[in-house]
């Protein structure tokens, strides 16, 4: 990072002072004008208050790059071959040299992928554009890669390089491992409503910061319970400092964040917290060459908190009464900007944000004996630290608040007990009434618990599906929308109703026994080209062991992720400040070795 700091000093010094260094008579046709060098470099030490020889071997490094993207730019107008930079991780930087790759720029993404894997002898890894993964599928002029364009390659686990860059028979193998596990878990997780059978089946809401259900469109719900799902697992690899296997998962959580409307993500501190926790994972990993990706991700925390807390957190304050808590997401997010402006060479700025930072650290930082006292008291050590930095380090008020959230908490849970109790009842209801059990738990969903109105959506629903049956076996274009509406209605996904209808030859009762049997979701071997009326008896598309065995997939998967769901809402606000404590000695070093120097 010093070696940045030097080199962004100097590039500032060259265009104040308009040299190119690419151009005579620094650069000229028998190489490098060694003299003209030497003088800029006497000139610039006592400038930017660094050693000669430094300046030098700096100045060398800028001149360098220069000439080499002078080249590329020239090799990409005459024959359109683009020259990428290639960032490897971390353990794989056996020198300070840069790497770089000549391709064009119509190809598919995996053309590069198999050259990095031959050059370099990596096996499993992502590529990442400006904090995007790159597609091996797609053509790279398609997903924004230009000429001199950065590229982060990024290890990965086994089943997740295989999931993106390995053979299509490799991918099935392990398509139940990883990162798909991970997102499969959550998308059925995002797709329960609360009309399964409320005394067994989780589901998960959406909650504000004291934990009450948020009201969110379904289309946005599903995104963003996904990009929460993914967020969680990045999280707790970035406690394992994981922190390669951990970006994975953060950027994924950013691609379904997107999908997801401006006015979700600006009542909610998620999205500000995944653009902390990115950047954190690219300092980690020595990637804060991702210069401008990561200052626009620190800018959009910043902008987020503002609107999440107000300009004085005074609408975390009347949320949640204090706002102790949330001082550690501004605390990495001064941190981080200070990494930033000493990277960009502005070593007064990085001094200002440094001391900002070191004074809420200090705040920030719990005396081991009060945390013992709360400990003594019957809490956890979680619960200390938060109850700790909630109150500003009051033992009494700490313990006060401790216990009021406890409180808070069971009153929650009892509500929620009671509304699954009444919810259960109303389904038995229905069910001693002659309706199946899941299509009464559905149509109850639906009525928002009215008894009444469920009765009459299923019993509305009966007649229709018995009118349809015994029509015309050929349906008309607007007998198949009225089919496809009527199951639509009773809350099946559109697709696996169009499908199931496609396969019983849109007989309604065969297709909801279907939907039914197989948890409204088709298994891929039923979407098989052939037509149903070929099938014999013997190979009907779903059987009971068959659906059984999915339920036992889905149940292993939504196990599996949910425990990365963390038990306490303000998991994410306990830090432990060790990490912080190192870089901020780090930080500290740096600025004082410049000081020493001027």
């Amino acid at each position: 990072m010093a070696e940045q700091n030097i080199q962004s000093k100097l590039v500032t010094q060259l265009k104040n002072d308009q040299i190119q260094l690419w151009n005579p008579p620094y650069t000229t046709e028998n190489g490098v004008g060694q003299e003209q060098m030497h003088e800029l470099a006497e000139k610039y030490a006592p400038l930017v208050g660094v050693p000669l020889l430094d300046v030098e071997v700096a100045l060398e490094t800028i001149r360098s790059q220069a000439v080499h993207k002078g080249s590329g730019n020239k090799l990409f107008r005459e024959k359109c071959v683009a020259t990428l930079e290639i960032v490897l991780p971390r353990d794989e930087r056996k020198d300070k040299k840069k790497h770089y790759l000549e391709t064009r720029l119509d190809v598919p993404a995996q053309d590069i992928i198999n050259r990095i894997k031959e050059d370099f002898g990596l096996k499993y890894f992502k590529l990442i554009l400006s904090g995007r993964t790159i597609d091996p599928k797609k053509r790279l002029d398609e997903q924004k890669v230009m000429t001199n364009s950065k590229i982060m390659v990024l290890k990965v686990s086994k089943p997740d390089g295989i999931q993106a860059m390995t053979e299509e028979e490799e991918k099935k193998k392990s398509q139940d491992e990883g990162m798909q596990r991970t997102q499969k878990g959550f998308q059925i997780l995002s797709e329960r409503d609360g009309s399964e059978d409320p005394m067994t089946t989780p589901f998960l809401e959406i909650a504000d910061q004291k934990g009450n259900p948020l009201t969110i469109p379904p289309s946005e719900k599903k995104a963003l319970i996904l990009a929460m799902g993914f967020h969680e697992k990045g999280r707790a690899l970035m406690k394992r400092r994981q922190h390669e296997a951990a970006l994975c998962y953060l950027l994924q959580a950013d691609t379904e964040f997107s999908k997801c409307g401006s006015t979700l993500l600006n009542t909610v501190d998620n999205y500000a917290v995944l653009q902390l926790d990115v950047v954190w994972c690219y300092q980690a990993l020595d990637a804060l060459d991702c210069l401008a990706d990561s200052k626009s991700r620190l800018q959009r925390a910043e902008d987020c908190f503002l609107k999440c807390y107000g300009e004085q957190q005074q609408r975390l304050l009347q949320i949640k009464g204090s706002s102790g808590g949330e001082e550690v997401l501004f605390l990495r997010l001064y941190l981080l900007q200070t990494l930033l402006a000493y990277y960009e060479g502005k070593d007064n700025l990085a001094r200002e944000r440094l001391n900002k930072v070191e004074d809420l650290f200090k705040r920030l930082r719990l005396d081991t004996d009060k945390l013992e006292m709360l400990i003594a008291m019957g809490f956890t050590d979680q619960e200390a630290r938060l109850g700790l930095r909630a109150c500003h380090g009051d033992v009494s008020r700490a313990a006060e608040h401790i216990s009021q959230r406890r409180k808070d908490k069971e009153e929650m849970r009892q509500r929620e007990r009671s509304k699954r109790r009444r919810r259960q009842e109303g389904i038995n209801t229905l069910v001693e009434l002659g309706f199946a059990k899941r299509d009464a738990a559905r149509a109850l969903h639906q009525a928002n618990g009215d008894v009444d109105m469920a009765y009459g959506i299923l019993l509305d629903a009966s007649q229709a599906m018995d009118t349809a049956s015994s029509s015309s076996t050929s349906p008309s274009e607007p007998d198949k929308q009225t089919k496809l509406d009527q199951l639509a209605f009773l809350g099946f996904d559109r697709q696996a109703v169009e499908a199931a209808l496609h396969l019983t030859d849109w007989e309604v009762t065969q297709a909801t026994q279907l939907l039914l049997n197989n948890e409204g979701t088709l298994p891929p071997e039923l979407l098989s080209p052939s037509p149903p009326s070929t099938s014999s008896p013997s190979e009907e598309p779903s059987t009971s062991s068959e659906s059984t065995g999915t339920a036992s997939l889905d149940a292993d998967l939504v196990n599996e992720v949910l425990e990365d769901i963390p038990q306490h809402e303000e998991d994410y606000l306990d830090l432990t400040l060790d990490e912080e404590s190192e870089i901020i000695a780090k930080m500290r070093s740096y600025l004082e070795t410049k000081e020493t120097s001027c």
